[in-house]
């Protein structure tokens, strides 16, 4: 049974990885294809409507989706995507939103990844993890975490040109985005929260090498 009990108008970090530590996505279109499923998921209509919009639909992979509000399933606030495993920061707007959100998510992926790779079977080790953000203070230092994930786990030196996260929308690399950012953004003045992704992604990068340094 699920702990964390989901409420409207909360914020949530929400991750999982692949079975087995697995990777999940093994090419460009692997992430694109997980970006879209963000964008086309966020909905509570009926597969059908959703479908028809679909086809009739024109806007860019990171623009926002043109469903009224009382329509979105959640608030994207920041994401992250690696080779085995996402993170989310998400905020819940409908009743429900991140469950059926992230059920949309984890089957309509896994089906797409499967029929690629000829294979079968669960691709997600289990139910998506979360943990409620309880305050504002969380709620940053999670941004910086979320934002910076490729970087604190190795994957890239690179701090800021990982294409497959907010990153890039938060320091204004890119034009139209999945993300609410402004939760997070407008509590900082310009530059600044370039300073504290800096200053807080080298600590957790630091913690993460020093934990693995003392297990092996």
């Amino acid at each position: 049974m699920r702990k964390v009990v989901f409420a409207n108008e909360e914020y949530y970090h929400i991750y999982n990885r692949g079975v087995d530590k697995r990777e999940v996505f093994l090419d460009d279109a692997d992430y694109v294809r997980f970006l879209k499923d963000l964008r086309d998921f966020n909905d509570d209509l009926i597969r059908e409507e959703r479908l028809r919009r679909q086809n009739v639909a024109k806007s860019e992979l990171n623009s926002e989706s043109e469903l009224s509000s009382d329509k979105r399933l959640v608030e994207i606030i920041a994401y992250c995507l690696n080779p085995n495993h996402y993170h989310l920061i998400l905020k819940q707007v409908s009743k429900k939103g991140i469950e059926k959100f992230m059920h949309k998510i984890s089957t309509g992926y896994t089906n797409y990844f499967n029929k690629k790779y000829e294979r079968s079977g669960a691709l997600f080790q289990g139910r998506f993890k979360s943990v409620h953000i309880d305050s504002d203070e969380y709620l940053l230092y999670l941004s910086a975490y979320v934002n910076r994930n490729n970087f604190i786990h190795g994957y890239s030196s690179a701090k800021d040109e990982w294409q497959y996260c907010s990153i890039l929308d938060y320091l204004g690399k890119r034009k139209g985005t999945l993300c609410k950012k402004g939760i997070i953004i407008n509590q900082f003045n310009d530059g600044e929260y370039k300073n504290f992704l800096d200053k807080n992604s080298e600590h957790l990068k630091e913690k993460k090498d020093l934990a693995r340094y003392y297990l092996e």
